[in-house]
């Protein structure tokens, strides 16, 4: 099997990228006892936005050293889910591990934040109430003006746009393009797992084509072949390739679930934080 990453350097002189569908190998979401392990952590952000105390769980790599910096991915969730989503469907902290065992990742500091930022943000009785749907949208502002300045206060991570990403699955795949492509300021990684309907008609997501080539690091669209949602990826992607924008467009086997997502993760994890800058 080719390595995610030599596919991809393959392919990044033309101008639309179309990953080679690389699975995971098998095994590679499994916890291995014998190798070193990363830590979970619990966090508690006051949020303006919202007006509450809000929570978030955060990955720290194996071998954390509060004397090194870290880049950081923030990992959203779908519409029935919360912070613990990833953690519970996607194991995202043993993917990860197994990962840096085998040198393949940079370290890197992972936040997994409530996606709903509202008062009541549970993921409880009618989570397609149009009060709910509207807080994901409003987790924009969370996001950048309260996590994010709490994170970058709270951990010792490098705090510019190179060393920071954003990639989600579902409804939080449409929030991560949303909120990626929309503060290219703020986001040099950005991307999409099965992107919700949320997502934003192209023309709105990227009007300005020749800022996304000219900021972004990797900008990834994916989308298991037999899910109903793959037109919103689609879309996206012929119009990138319209205007002539780099992009990786990954369609692989599978549905709408996290058989799909976990390789996701799998591969982009490869790939972040590759080329990008080491100053505070």
């Amino acid at each position: 099997m080719k390595n995610i990453w030599t596919v991809l350097c393959v392919v990044l002189s033309i101008t639309v990228l179309k990953a080679q569908t690389v699975t995971a190998p098998e095994g590679f979401a499994l916890y291995q006892p014998d190798i070193v392990h990363g830590k979970i952590d619990t966090i508690t952000y006051p949020s303006s936005t919202v007006g509450i105390e809000r929570t978030a769980l955060v990955y720290l790599p194996p071998g954390f050293s509060a004397k090194k910096s870290y880049p950081v991915l923030y990992l959203l969730h779908g519409i029935g889910g919360d912070q613990f989503e990833w953690l519970n469907n996607g194991t995202p902290h043993v993917i990860l591990d197994n990962l840096y065992a085998q040198g393949k990742v940079e370290p890197m500091i992972v936040v997994l934040p409530n996606g709903r930022a509202m008062k009541d943000d549970r993921a409880i009785g009618n989570i397609m109430d149009a009060v709910k749907v509207e807080a994901f949208a409003t987790f924009q502002r969370d996001l950048i003006d309260d996590l994010i300045p709490y994170i970058e206060k709270t951990y010792p991570v490098i705090a510019n746009p190179l060393n920071r990403a954003l990639f989600g699955l579902s409804m939080g795949g449409g929030q991560a393009l949303n909120f990626g492509l929309g503060n290219l300021d703020t986001f040099a990684w950005v991307g999409g797992f099965s992107s919700a309907p949320n997502t934003l008609m192209p023309e709105q997501l990227i009007p300005h084509p020749q800022e996304v080539k000219d900021k972004l690091k990797l900008l990834w669209l994916s989308c298991g072949d037999q899910d109903g949602l793959i037109t919103i990826t689609n879309r996206t992607h012929d119009y990138l390739k319209k205007h002539e924008v780099q992009h990786v467009f990954y369609i692989e086997p599978g549905g709408h679930d996290f058989k799909v997502w976990k390789n996701d993760l799998y591969q982009i994890s490869q790939l972040l934080f590759k080329e990008r800058s080491q100053g505070k």
